[in-house]
This record gives structure tokens, sequence and C-alpha cells, in this order.
């Protein structure tokens, strides 16, 4: 039977039994979000299992010890390029599956759509790990398309499907790509590109391949919800594709047009409008093939959601359905609709980024130090409290009386009266009939009656409604060495949840909840959402920082958007990121290191002159020894200090030993 997380917080710190490594897994949720990929083994460290068998795993505490040992420091993204191997035979097994069990008569291939992460070694691995199953890409943009060109040499099997706006040279440069050989479909997202891709038909003497993206009527769901329907960004109506069938028919090209796609949202948490959408597109598809339009495939587009909090919900961060399910109600949908048309079934294709890639990368960050509220410690008496010789105020009395007060039968009561007091203390301060000295005796009373009645509360079964509040209020912010905009922004712009634990210490029972901020002067540049199963959690169970000791927290299911989409606030550039791979032989090796953003770089990226920098620096010096407030071996350390810094890595290191 599942234990509610709350208890296990909330249990004695000391109990009679110790806490196990299963606790931890319940803790924390990893069997839920992992799906097999991560567990924790007997040393308490995060296991990594890239094919999600036990016996292949890898040591995730393991791998950043070496990486340190390598002056790789945290933080880094990590990628398990065989779990981006595990992730495409996963997809194309449930499609197989579904095509045997619904008797359809084609065959299913994913097009990556590289815009989820656009890293030269992941679209590289995807695109080398897809070939057994004759995978292809999917761009959106000129740029991605010259990149894949480049990328598919030789490939005339392999799909390429070009999205988003298109101008003359993008269409030019899909026509070229017919030429050389290329399986590649522009999709027309409105009614001018298709002139361009006749025009260059014409001007290359080629049959284009030709796709059309369907202005759906059905709605997404989620944070998504509104790139879909018929107010969405691309597409065309039913009106417009009629017209798009009779230019073709009057120029006796009707056979070009090949393909047929949708956009049913992104993150589709809800299995009936995966369902509704698919529907919609087949019957769209069975109407232009018996209007004798070439159709060959049918693209259902993204949406193929991440069960990011491991709840299997209809929740915007889960999924109320499986894999299989998906792959189930898609080719169940069209081979119904096809077999009651009595139509061709067509290949499906669909651009299933995020459930490819999200799991692959894994963040980790370490722990730079604490802010505690319960720190503050106070005796309750006021002669041992407060050594000063004026009297007491009233609201200071009354705190007090609050703390000694605090029991079980009183807790609500005394809750409100240290409230009460506190704020009478702080607007005396404000008229300025309260004292410094008195408004940090308030301060230290009124939290150490917090943290007393939350001890207490700990202790009950059943805590009182309006103390429901007081662990979040009280709980500790961990200062992380990461940014939030550069490594996760979903967290801050969409409030993406991501599964958050440290890598380390999990068999030991955590004995502080906090929120984490990031190392930006922002201060939006903080984590105070959870990954829960039942409800909104504000803060994440961790461990008390050992003085001298590294502690390291890591952010899963990054792999999908996180990179591509980072920014540099502060001035905080791009992680180290490494490949590690499994061997049969058991452990792992690095296969590939890609070393993170120096200053020297993010300042370049800002414009700046970094060969005026260092002159600069030094024209100063000159004069700071010329005023004889510098010596010379002083303004040597000095200039070393400052180019050592820009060739540096933009986050914080340890001190060099």
């Amino acid at each position: 039977m599942a234990v509610d997380p709350k208890t296990l917080a909330n249990r004695p710190l000391h109990p009679a039994s110790p806490w196990r490594i299963e606790d931890s897994l319940e803790l924390y949720h990893v069997a839920a979000w992992g799906k097999g990929y991560f567990g924790i083994n007997d040393a308490g460290h995060v296991v990594v299992r890239p094919d999600t068998r036990p016996e292949r795993d890898i040591d995730l505490y393991e791998v950043i010890e070496g990486l340190q040992a390598r002056d790789l420091t945290t933080p880094v993204v990590v990628r398990f390029s065989d779990i981006l191997a595990h992730r495409l035979k996963h997809l194309h097994d449930a499609f197989a599956q579904a095509i045997a069990e619904n008797d359809y008569r084609n065959r299913y291939a994913a097009v990556f759509p590289i815009k989820v992460n656009q890293q030269r070694l992941v679209v590289e691995e995807v695109y080398r790990y897809g070939a057994q199953f004759g995978f292809g890409l999917e761009v959106g943009s000129k740029p991605e398309l010259l990149a894949v060109m480049a990328m598919t040499e030789n490939a005339p099997d392999r799909l390429i499907v070009c999205n988003g706006f298109k101008d003359d040279s993008y269409i030019e440069a899909v026509t070229l790509a017919t030429k050389l050989g290329r399986t590649i479909i522009p999709v027309v997202e409105n009614f001018e590109e298709l002139s361009l891709i006749l025009k260059h038909a014409d001007k290359y003497q080629v049959r284009p391949r030709i796709g059309v993206r369907v202005k759906l009527v059905t709605e997404g769901s989620g944070k998504w919800r509104d790139s879909t329907g018929e107010r969405s960004k691309f597409g065309l109506f039913i009106t417009e594709i009629l017209e798009l069938v009779q230019v073709l028919k009057a120029r006796d090209m009707l056979d070009c047009l090949q393909l047929v796609h949708c956009h049913p949202g992104s993150q589709l948490q809800d299995i009936r409008r995966v369902k509704d959408a698919i529907n919609e597109l087949a019957h769209v598809y069975a109407e232009l093939k018996r209007m004798g339009a070439g159709l060959q495939y049918i693209d259902v587009g993204g949406g193929l959601g991440v069960d990011y909090d491991g709840s299997g919900t209809n929740f915007t961060s889960s999924m109320n359905y499986t894999l299989n399910e998906y792959a189930s109600d898609v080719v169940y949908r069209i081979a119904s609709v096809c077999n009651a048309r009595d139509v061709p079934h067509p290949m499906i294709i669909s651009e299933s980024g995020r459930a490819v890639a999200a799991y692959h990368s894994v963040l980790v960050f370490d722990v730079l130090g604490s802010s505690a509220l319960d720190k503050f410690q106070v005796t309750g008496r006021e002669k041992q409290d407060y050594d000063g010789e004026e009297e007491l105020p009233q609201p200071v009395r009354d705190l007090f009386e609050a703390f000694r007060a605090v029991s079980r039968r009183r807790l609500v009561e005394c809750y409100h009266d240290a409230l009460t007091a506190r704020d009478q203390a702080l607007q005396m301060f404000s008229l300025g009939l309260l004292s410094l000295e008195f408004r940090g005796l308030t301060e230290r009373l009124f939290w150490a009656t917090c943290a007393k009645i939350r001890d207490v509360c700990r202790r009950i079964e059943r805590r009182p409604e309006e103390l429901e509040g007081l662990e979040s209020i009280l709980s500790d912010t961990y200062f992380c060495n990461f940014s939030v905009f550069q490594s996760l922004p979903d967290s801050w712009a969409i409030d993406q949840l991501f599964p958050i634990m440290p890598i380390h210490r999990l068999n030991e029972r955590p004995s502080r909840t906090g929120v984490l901020a990031d190392i930006t002067c922002d201060s939006d540049g903080k984590i105070d959402h959870f990954v829960s199963l039942r409800d909104d959690k504000r803060t994440l169970e961790l461990h008390e920082v050992k003085s001298g000791e590294r502690y390291y927290l890591a952010a899963f299911l990054v792999g999908a958007y996180q990179e591509t989409l980072g920014d540099l606030h502060n001035l905080f550039g791009d992680t180290h990121v490494v490949h590690v791979r499994h061997y049969d032989e058991g452990g792992w090796w690095i296969e590939e290191v890609v070393k993170g953003d120096t200053a020297n770089r993010v300042l370049e990226y800002m414009e700046y002159d970094v060969a005026e920098l260092s002159p600069a620096l030094t024209r100063d010096c000159e004069r700071a020894i010329r005023d004889g407030r510098m010596s010379i071996a002083e303004s040597q350390v000095l200039k070393r200090f400052y180019e050592s810094e820009l060739d540096g890595y933009s986050y914080l290191e340890p001190p060099a030993s």
C-alpha cells in the first residue's frame, strides 16, 4: 500500500525504525515518473537504467564525482544516450503492436522535431538510433532545414517533414533537396506557400511531394490548448484545402498531394483530445483520397505527453494515458475511418519529440548553502532572552506568552496570538515607537514560536486546517548553483513541474523542507512547486547540508526544450554537457564532453569586445602603480586573476585545492 508522502516527511526525526531506500523511493515518487529509467541503489544514490533493466544501472553520484575528478564541476547536464535509443525503440514497438492488433495495412515512422532539442549531438544520435526503424526528422525553419539537409546524406528512405512559415528560399532549398533524392515534404501552412512550391517545381523540373496542415475544429488541452482549433496559428481551413485541390488538379498534379497533417497540441494530458483530433484528421484524409489526391501519409503531429509528476492524471504536468494506449488509439481511429470509407491505409507519421527526448537528460547542481527561519532560538524567559534596561513593550510580552503557551490544545490560539503580537510590534516600529533591538527580539520570538507549533503538529495525527501552510512558511531556502532561466526555463515561464530530488544520502531521513533559489539576482529565480501525486506541493524534502561536503540535487526529464529555450540572464551561459554510455561488461564511460560557456563567451554573445577588456584593466593597473595604490606584484596578480576568470566557467566553482 502506498504511503502518504506527508506521513513520511512528518515522522519523528529519530524513529525506532531506520529510514530505508524504499522510503525515499516513495517520498520522491521515483517509480511513478521514472518509468523504470531511474531508481536508488543500496548506497543511497540515484541510479540510471538506460533500458529500464535494473542489472544495467549507472550510479549518477559516481558519474558526478568522476566528472569532478576531470575538472568538470556542476552544474552539468548529463545526457544518457542509451535512453534515447530505448525511447525510440519503445515508440516503434508500441505502434508495431497496435498495427498488428488492428490489422493495419501500412507502417509507422516517427519524425523527430529538432526544435525539441537542437543540439547537434542529440539530433545526430536520434537520427542514428532511428535508422533501423526508418524514422526521419522534422524541421520548422530554414536554418533547421539546412542542418538536416547535410545530416541526411545518402538516406533517400528517411522522411523529412518541413513545417513552419516558408519564404522563397526555404521552398527552393526543399526543391533542391528533392533533386538530391531526399524524401522531403513541405507542409503548406498558409495558401501562399503553394505558389512558391509550384514555381520552383517548374524551375527545377521536379514533381514535388506536398503536404497540407489541416486547421482542426477539435480543441487541444492543457497549457497549449489555444494553439489548436479554428484560431490556431497554422493550417488551412477546409475551404482553402478544397481550393488547393482544384489548383493542383488543374495542373495535373493532384498526385503530388501526399500528406495531410494536423497540430493537436503539445503535452496533451487528456487522451480524449487525441482521439477527437485523429478522428477528424482521418476523415479529412479519406475525403481527399476519394477526390483523387495521391495521399500516402497521415501526420498526426506532436502532442504525445510526458508524465512529469507521475500521477497519471488529467493534470497539465501529467497525462492520463500510456504510450501503448496512445499508439493503439491513433492506429484504431485511422483504420476505422479508412475501413468504413474503403480507402487504403496510409503510412502513419508522428512528431513525438518530447516523449523521445525528455527522459535522457538530467541537470545536476550543487547546493551552495541554505537559509532557515527556524534557526532562531529563545528560552521563553524574559531575563535570559533580553538583557536590556528598557521595559518590554506589550506586543513583545505577548510573544513571550504565546511561545510559553504552545501545547497540543492551544496550537491555533498561540499561532494567532503570535501573528497579532508581531503585527502590532511592526506597526509600532514603523511609527518610531519600537527600537531596532526590540524589533530583532520580536523576530526571534515569532519564528521560534512558529517552529515550536510546527514541531508539535508533526507529532499529532491531524493537523489543524489553519496550520496547514506552516511547513511551507518555515521551509528553508536552499541556494543552488544553477540558473532557472538558462537550464529550466519552462519552470519559470509556464510553471512546468520537473522531478527534483537529491542524488545521494537517500538512505538517510531528510530532516529539512525547502524551496530552491538559483544564483541569479532575479526574485523569480526559484523553484517552489514540486512533484506530488496528490496535491500542490510547495516544498521539497531535503537533508541538512554538512559542512565541507557537497550536496547534489538533480532535475530529471529535462531533455525536451530546456536547452533550446534557455537564456543568458545575468550572463549565466550553457552548462557543461556530458554524454554517458553504458557498456555491456558493466559500468559507464563518457562518450562526449561539451564544455560549458566561459565568461569570455557569454560576454561576446552580448557584443562586448573581449579583446579590449584585459588591455583596459592593464591601463588601470598602471595608473594605480603610478599613484602608489598598488605594487607591481599586486597588479600582476590582479591581471592573471582577471584573465583566468574570463576563461573560466560562467557558474560558481569550488575553490582550487
